[in-house]
């Protein structure tokens, strides 16, 4: 059985990361979704809610679990017993992030292989900050991600209110 880790922060979980999930998961016997769950500055929603808001995002996938983790992603995935770390790549700087993401893995751990798979066009605009932009600053962003996280970004930025400084703006507001 191939088991293969597909980790990130999911901050939120997005239209983008569910198409890679869902590809992994036709390719490969089990894909472990795994949350990164290290408190950290600009994160949006707590590591809890981020594991909530994808399990039921890929809940109608059979053979990809959720969880949480910490520490190294390379260790992580040697200790799930995986055979390879999956990412999504959308654009060329993501290439070469993931790149030298992928050799230093290998230096750490030379059993684990990374594979990347290429976002569908519709979805190479999509990111987890710009999704968090545009919902903080009340836009639409009904198809970039499913209703439950849409629901949970509305709540989630009524609850900070108009000052909260989690979601750094760029270009969108004006």
């Amino acid at each position: 059985m191939t088991t293969v880790l597909f980790p990130g922060t999911f901050d939120p979980i997005h239209y983008g990361h569910i198409n890679i999930a869902r590809r992994a998961a036709d390719l490969f016997d089990e894909v472990v979704v795994a949350v990164y769950a290290r408190e950290q500055k600009n994160i949006l929603f707590p590591p809890e809610q981020r594991l909530a808001l994808a399990k039921e995002a890929l809940k109608d996938i059979k053979n990809i679990s959720i969880t949480a983790y910490t520490g190294l992603t390379v260790k992580f995935a040697k200790k799930i017993d995986a055979t390879a770390i999956v990412r999504g790549l959308r654009v060329f700087s993501d290439f070469e992030y993931e790149f030298r993401m992928a050799l230093a893995n290998n230096r750490l751990e030379p059993s684990i292989d990374v594979i990347a798979l290429i976002t569908n066009e519709e979805h190479t605009f999509l990111s987890s900050t710009t999704v968090r932009e545009i919902a903080a600053l009340g836009g639409d962003v009904s198809s970039m991600v499913p209703k439950h996280v849409q629901e949970a970004l509305q709540n989630r930025f009524q609850e900070l209110g108009e000052g909260q400084k989690i979601v750094p703006l760029t270009s969108l507001r004006d």
